[in-house]
């Protein structure tokens, strides 16, 4: 085979078909019976891995919940009635020139706490403050990572309109758009008029909102997620639910889950640690009430394909060769279980 990502590919199927083949088999072992068809299953959806469509109230408590990661935004001078752009999509300076938005002119937000973000533009490449520590007070677009101060900003809000925002650039001054080709940070009055050149205004593109599990344990943040996310799993679904099911002719559940699930207890942030103890509980449920057990890896590192169930932070699928081991081992981890 001269394609080596397929080869990986095509390996990884199977390993996820061997996977299943796996758990049916320790389901069907466990309860001492023969293997019968047809199976009459159910998915349990948005339990151990989020899928805010579902579900939308688990997001409500979220301050700002309305600049979650990922979330594309836009923001146009009120003085110069022209939207910020990224120029050549990355890679170069930012301007105050395009009368259209589109994809240059589309920022998706890195959040980093309630009010402060990282800005990724169209060729996945975020917005700097260039020569911070000389002085410099100038916006590229050509940093490869979110890892250091010079690339976190602050959406500030005006009370009378959340729409209209100034940004305050890591060296404590705001954004201003002097000219359509000069956008800098070096702007430090108050003024919210239209007039003000550190005024924009900020449109959020509702349409391609991401609700999925890096949102909201983001969202909450590691005070507040652990508790919001274990609440929902001890009660979304419980053994009565499996009860019922068994009483009414559900004889297997199919159960997401994502890539986290095997760095518990502790998983990478913002993740929430404790998903592989509920699902311990689906296996003792499903053993009690004659159910059999399919786990679906839902969320691969990297999101293998940008939806909100794949827990993406930004919508990017960012999936490849890179992540097959890390998938692999996920794998491993929940068949030795």
């Amino acid at each position: 085979m001269n394609n080596p990502f397929l080869f990986s590919f095509l390996n990884l199927v199977v390993a996820l078909y061997l996977c299943s083949s796996h758990f049916v088999a320790v389901a069907e072992e466990s309860q001492n019976t023969s293997f019968s068809l047809p199976l009459r299953a159910v998915n349990l959806g948005n339990w151990l891995i989020i899928e805010g469509w579902m579900k939308p109230s688990l997001f409500d408590g979220i301050p700002n919940k309305d600049l979650l990661d990922g979330t594309q935004v836009r923001f146009m001078s009120t003085k110069l009635q022209k939207y910020l752009s990224a120029e050549h999509g990355g890679g170069s300076i930012i301007v105050a020139n395009r009368t259209n938005a589109r994809g240059w002119e589309t920022f998706r937000l890195w959040r980093v706490n309630e009010t402060f973000f990282n800005f990724r533009v169209s060729n996945k490449q975020f917005i700097s403050l260039d020569n911070q520590g000389e002085g410099g007070n100038s916006l590229v677009a050509n940093s490869d990572s979110a890892s250091s101060s010079t690339e976190t900003f602050q959406i500030v809000r005006n009370d009378g309109d959340p729409n209209k925002v100034r940004i305050r650039a890591p060296n404590g001054l705001f954004l201003q758009a002097i000219s359509e080709t000069k956008v800098s940070a070096d702007y430090a009055g108050s003024s919210w008029d239209d007039s003000d050149p550190s005024v924009f205004k900020m449109i959020v593109l509702t349409d391609s909102t991401i609700r999925g599990e890096y949102q909201i344990t983001n969202g909450y943040g590691p005070e507040k997620a652990p508790e919001i996310m274990r609440g929902h799993w001890n009660t979304y679904i419980t053994e009565d639910d499996f009860k019922f099911m068994s009483e009414n002719g559900v004889n297997a559940v199919r159960v997401p889950v994502g890539w986290w699930i095997a760095h518990d207890p502790t998983p990478p942030k913002p993740f929430v640690g404790g998903s592989s103890q509920i699902l311990d509980k689906a296996f003792t449920w499903g053993e009690k009430y004659g159910i059999k057990v399919i786990v679906d890896l839902h969320a691969c590192p990297g999101s293998q394909n940008g939806a909100p169930h794949s827990a993406t932070r930004d919508g990017y699928q960012e999936w490849g060769d890179s992540y097959i081991p890390d998938t692999l081992a996920t794998i491993d981890f929940l068949a030795q279980r």
